[in-house]
């Protein structure tokens, strides 16, 4: 029995004196990035097919966007967005911690209102919050907003939806796992009716109300209806339904909204407290779910924006988008066990001497251009590693180049199951190759 090779002690470092990711940042490793190019993939699939096509704003815009689109009392803006001032020309910039408005603006400098409406477009990119950091949120986090600009038709709300919960089954879902929640919060000639009512409940129970929700009831009262602590749960279950207060229109659209899901058998829950943090919302809002055991698992929030563009400096343009929070699909994409790996190289390239690494770097385009998947460590010159390499990557075939095999216009082909070689003429190697490959796959 062959005796057990001694491993080289793992090599440590000292972590206090190691230079880290800023707290609430993270590395993205190869390994990782595989989610992230099979969620592209499937975006590009899924998204194309609804003829919503790609554009990306910058990663810094001028505060003031942030400040007019979200709004001034939102967590976001008071709280969480990253700001710096530019040295030469005093500009108050931020990060962005969102994507939508960000589109908007692009919509209106790029004169995008004149192209036939509506514009759908999607984003997929890093967006930065300085929030507290805690199991899979970070402060630098990447996200896919799906936008739809120019129409008030209520079969863009669905398509949005539809389109989100078609991306999710493709990313490998199961939709009897996914719910739909779904809710209006009307114009600006309904809600305020609303909002006063909902004011004059939570003051009959301003004790029982979180500090942050008492703070709300003066600043933005659609957030009580957002938060998560315990005590303000409970009172938000008795809280005024915003169906009630609806105007005639905003009864139309929701109701359309509804009916079009139903007619394509998607079902739904109606949640009356069911609100998006930012200011610019309006009629239709959902979120997209995964059900658990116990308590269900945000995928995906949106809804209607119809005021935006025209805050922003635009034309009256309503509009639709959604969000999906990248680092929390890639984590279910692991908890349903999608594995992912890297090309398998199909050869590897051993070479022996100077004259063989030169002759090396010739083949290696060669195969690079016949799309034949290569691996080589040309930096080594001795056989036995390389050899050692090509069994770790698990390559079905190698190629051995050597002095000689140089001077004699040849090569040695290997195949690394059998251990059978046999000398090719290097002119012939890749045909030669391309016969193998296809039998062997």
């Amino acid at each position: 029995m062959p005796s057990k090779v001694k491993q080289p002690p793992l090599k440590r470092i000292n972590k206090r004196r190691l230079l880290q990711t800023p707290r609430g940042m993270k590395d993205i490793l190869p390994e990782d990035y595989l989610y992230y190019d099979y969620l592209i993939e499937v975006t590009k699939k899924t998204l194309e097919f609804y003829n919503f096509r790609r554009c990306e704003p910058p990663v810094l815009e001028k505060a003031e966007l942030y400040n007019k689109s979200i709004g001034s009392n939102t967590d976001i803006v008071e709280k969480e967005m990253y700001t710096l001032k530019t040295k030469e020309e005093g500009e108050f910039l931020a990060l962005r911690p969102e994507y939508t408005a960000g589109i908007v603006r692009a919509y209106i400098e790029n004169g995008m209102f004149n192209w036939p409406q509506p514009i759908k477009l999607y984003s997929f990119g890093p967006v930065f919050r300085h929030e507290k950091p805690q199991a899979g949120r970070y402060r630098q986090f990447y996200q896919l907003n799906i936008e739809s600009i120019g129409d008030a038709s209520s079969a863009l709300d669905a398509e949005v939806i539809l389109a989100s919960r078609a991306f999710l089954e493709n990313l490998g879902f199961n939709q009897s796992d996914l719910e739909i929640r779904i809710n209006s919060i009307g114009c600006n000639r309904c809600r305020p009716l609303y909002i006063r009512a909902l004011v004059r409940y939570c003051k009959q129970h301003l004790k029982d109300i979180c500090k942050d929700c008492q703070k709300r009831l003066k600043t933005n009262p659609l957030r009580v209806l957002d938060c998560k602590n315990p005590k303000c749960v409970v009172i938000k279950e008795k809280a005024p339904s915003f169906l009630d207060y609806l105007c005639g229109d905003c009864k139309d659209h929701f109701k359309n909204v509804l009916d079009i899901l139903d007619n394509v058998g998607v079902s739904y829950v109606l949640d009356k407290t069911l609100v998006r943090g930012l200011d610019y919302y309006s009629r239709t809002v959902f979120e997209i779910r995964k059900k658990e055991k116990e308590t269900s698992l945000s995928l995906a929030g949106g809804g209607r924006y119809d005021y935006l563009v025209k805050l922003l400096g635009g034309l009256d343009r309503p509009a639709v988008g959604v969000a999906f929070g990248v680092e929390r699909l890639v984590e279910e994409l692991k908890v349903i066990k999608k594995k992912f790996e890297f090309p398998k190289p199909k050869v590897f390239l051993i070479q022996i001497g100077d004259a063989a690494k030169k002759q090396a770097f010739i083949l290696l385009e060669k195969l690079r251009k016949a799309n034949i998947l290569t691996e080589a460590n040309l930096e080594k010159d001795n056989i036995n590693s390389q050899i050692k390499n090509a069994d770790r990557v698990n390559a079905p075939y190698a190629l051995i180049l050597g002095q000689q095999e140089v001077l004699d216009g040849m090569i040695i082909l290997k195949d690394m199951t059998s251990g059978l070689q046999e000398t090719i003429p290097l002119e012939r190697i890749i045909e030669e190759l391309k016969k193998r490959l296809v039998r062997k796959f």
